[in-house]
């Protein structure tokens, strides 16, 4: 193996706690907010989406296009901050963009209700929806560059991973807060102002994340990049690479989604669970999640990206109906259902350990924040974004209950096809520095193997 001045120049360096506590905690925070918003969506709907005499389900519909609208803005927000962090450096955005979502979260548990303010409750949230947006598309790309230009060698998907792994922190985080709630408080203080109080903690988290990356330093490859002394990479393998990338991680967005955060709304609306016994599911399956991401990520550091997504992409393909039907049948007992939800999020971890190392590796380090950026995003935008919406619209048309199933399922099978095709910087690698080793054990954009 042979490593060129990128993995000499940081393969003696070990990553500090503090440079992969600061990258992990703003996705900590944006998915807490992000879980709560889906827990709560019931109560949003009610609150800012459903006038006097508003039908139920057209609340909820509404409330999750606010809440896609929101993933739309995600790529924007990629492109902005990623261009940004790939000139000015990772560090920079990363205070940027934590602190744009935090006081976005915030402000939303301080927002007027449409019985105060009328119709421009909604639009209200929806302007702060869209900020989160533009904070998260940043986000990821620059957190998931920290992490993985920090980590020493063959560990890419074990330091990515932790992204992952914040990010079932933060759902767990955001399904406890709402479970205590639920618990201490009558529906009716919950539907009044108990929503409020999980927006409302963002603020004090985003301090804390604040420091934190306030504190950190610039990672060493960007450091030491000399400007001008590559030649421009081709703009159509750029784009081609970022629509691939989207296609391998559709697959862990949709199911994700459908899972982890859909879940308690659906068991409410389609099985007529309450909202306890739906939030109990979703804990559960954000425990499976968060079990398997580790694993899922130090496995791929030995027999690579590519073969742990596919058992977790081909496992959703044959299990998501099958543990659907388990959740909808009367006669199945309250353990095997929650062996059920808790297997459904394990396998989304298959997914979720390896995919930020994988992203990364895709991309050489001058774009490497705009271009994982964008492929996530883009991807979240349409298969997490718009799950809530499709999954509520879909079932309340055709009256199948099955959909959920159908659609993770759906997106895998596509994420698998994306998962075997290589990239178009194959062959042109030396050209180009850049090379895609995702099926490989010690990988990325600067590793040869002769």
């Amino acid at each position: 193996m042979e490593l060129n001045h990128e993995d000499r120049a940081t393969g003696s360096r070990r990553p500090s706690v503090r440079a992969l506590a600061a990258g992990s905690v703003g996705n900590f925070i944006e998915w807490y907010e992000f879980g709560v918003y889906g827990y709560f969506a019931t109560v949003i709907a009610e609150r800012f989406f459903t006038p006097a005499g508003g039908g139920t389900v057209e609340g909820l519909v509404k409330t999750y296009a606010s809440f896609a609208l929101a993933f739309f803005f995600r790529p924007v927000g990629a492109a902005l901050f990623g261009r940004l962090g790939d000139r000015m450096g990772r560090r920079p955005v990363l205070i940027l963009v934590i602190s744009l979502m935090s006081v976005t979260t915030a402000l939303i548990g301080a927002l007027p209700t449409y019985a105060t303010v009328g119709v421009l409750a909604p639009w209200l949230l929806t302007l702060l929806r869209v900020l989160q947006g533009l904070s998260a598309g940043g986000e990821f790309g620059g957190a998931v560059a920290v992490m993985t230009e920090f980590a020493p060698p063959g560990r890419r998907g074990l330091y990515g991973a932790w992204q992952s792994f914040t990010v079932a922190l933060g759902l767990l985080g955001g399904a406890g807060v709402a479970a205590v709630l639920a618990s201490v408080l009558t529906e009716a203080e919950l539907s009044a102002w108990g929503w409020r109080v999980p927006f409302l903690l963002a603020l004090p988290m985003g301090v804390g994340a604040l420091w934190l990356r306030l504190r950190l330093d610039e990672t060493p490859r960007f450091r030491e990049q000399v400007p001008g002394a590559v030649e421009a990479l081709p703009a159509r393998q750029v784009a081609w690479a970022i629509a691939l990338g989207a296609g391998r991680v559709m697959g862990w967005a949709a199911a994700g989604y459908a899972f982890l955060v859909v879940l308690p709304s659906y068991l409410q609306t389609a099985l007529h669970a309450t909202f306890r016994e739906a939030l109990t599911a979703t804990v559960l399956a954000n425990l499976g999640f968060a079990a398997t991401i580790i694993p899922a990520g130090l496995l791929s550091d030995r027999i690579g990206r590519r073969p742990v997504m596919l058992t977790g992409a081909g496992l959703v393909v044959v299990l998501a109906v099958p543990l659907l039907d388990i959740l909808q049948s009367g006669g199945t007992s309250t353990l095997l259902k929650g062996l059920a939800v808790l297997l459904a999020g394990a396998v989304v971890g298959l997914m979720a350990g390896p995919g930020p190392a994988l992203l990364a590796e895709m991309f050489p380090t001058r774009v490497r924040c705009t271009g994982l950026g964008l492929a996530y995003a883009l991807s979240n935008a349409v298969f997490s974004g718009c799950a809530g919406l499709i999954i509520t619209e879909a079932v309340k048309r055709t009256g199948n209950v099955d959909v959920p199933a159908y659609y993770a399922a759906a997106a895998c099978a596509v994420s698998m096809l994306a998962l075997f095709k290589n990239t178009a910087f194959n062959g042109t690698a030396g050209k180009a520095g850049w090379t895609d080793a995702g099926d490989r054990p010690d990988v990325g954009d600067v590793v040869r193997r002769h």
